[in-house]
């Protein structure tokens, strides 16, 4: 069973999906041989092209930052009155938001990602599950579960709204908040076009946060390559349409083989699907025997977590189920 408050222990370790490496170590084989289905990053990434010398050379000059940002605030509908602040990554915002206002109580409803309790943790904020607090953090969608949260939960004098998984599903988007005092939406550029090493987010908020953020950011903090590739993706609608397509055809195929094997869907989004299982470590250690690699959690003996298997893939989970 899940014990819902156990991740938001600032001391307990901060796991993540990924570490291929150590179960390569555990169970052997040769890394190409493996599918890594612990993250919720998509394996069919968007395709990088069109880079120039001077993206690797030169220092990103302002002009790139401001294409990527116009480019943003379109693909976004990015409110009016909200400024953008790309970042490299979204954890590195993550870890800087606790900074933006003077400690004290900070709600997370888990389970969730962790890094938001740790980031508020080591700033001195009081982590807690619920009740009245200065600050607020929801991940929406839920990571892992899926949980959709409403603009009536954004209700906290600072409000952070984590919507890195959110382009899966747009319609659901609270971005219209932006503009609100107090409100920080945050983008992530590598779970749904696939470019998790491109390390590339976004903060969006009311310029008053975004200056402070963008000061403890300093000077060019998103790489030319990463401003270069953002901008053409953000631009690329019809990609994004085909690939939320694929990406909920892939999902409804998944739940029905890991199902059909005994499994009881949770939640999750089309990038990633939460199932629980009569042994969450059992049912790891057999994908991992047959090189697939696939997350379970420190706070739940029957949860498990896959991403979606890229097109050449889906014969070795069938294979290994």
């Amino acid at each position: 069973m899940a014990s819902p408050n156990a991740d938001l222990n600032p001391r307990a370790a901060r796991d993540h999906g990924g570490g291929l490496d150590g179960a390569i170590a555990r169970f052997g084989g040769a890394r190409d041989s493996w599918l890594d289905l612990s993250t919720g990053i998509n394996l069919h990434p968007y395709p990088v092209s069109g880079l120039t010398q001077s993206d690797w050379t030169a220092l990103p000059d302002h002009g790139a930052f401001e294409r990527l940002s116009a480019a943003a605030r379109q693909f976004w509908s990015v409110p009016a009155g909200a400024e953008i602040l790309p970042a490299p990554g979204a954890s590195a915002v993550i870890a800087r938001i606790p900074a933006l206002a003077t400690t004290g109580r900070v709600q997370i409803t888990a389970p969730t990602y962790n890094e938001h309790a740790a980031a508020f943790s080591a700033q001195g904020w009081k982590v807690q599950p619920d009740g009245p607090a200065e600050a607020r953090v929801i991940v929406h969608p839920n990571n892992p579960d899926g949980r959709i949260w409403s603009v009536e939960d954004a209700n906290a004098p600072m409000t952070v709204i984590d919507e890195s998984f959110c382009d899966v599903c747009p319609d659901a988007s609270l971005i219209h908040l932006a503009e609100q005092p107090g409100v920080i939406v945050l983008k992530s550029f590598g779970k749904f076009w696939g470019l998790a090493g491109l390390r590339l987010g976004f903060a969006i908020g009311r310029p008053d946060l975004i200056s402070k953020l963008n000061d403890l950011t300093g000077p060019w903090s998103v790489s030319g390559p990463a401003l270069r590739i953002g901008e053409q993706a953000l631009q690329d609608t019809d990609w994004a349409k085909e690939t939320r397509r694929q990406l909920a055809d892939a999902a409804d195929r998944l739940d029905g083989l890991v199902t059909g094997k005994g499994a009881e869907l949770v939640g999750g989004t089309t990038l990633f699907r939460l199932y629980d299982v009569d042994d969450a470590a059992a049912w790891q250690a057999k994908l991992a025997r047959a090189h697939i690699w696939s997350r379970i959690f420190p706070y739940s003996n029957t949860y498990l977590r896959l991403g979606l298997p890229p097109a050449d893939g889906w014969r070795q989970l069938e294979a290994a189920l």
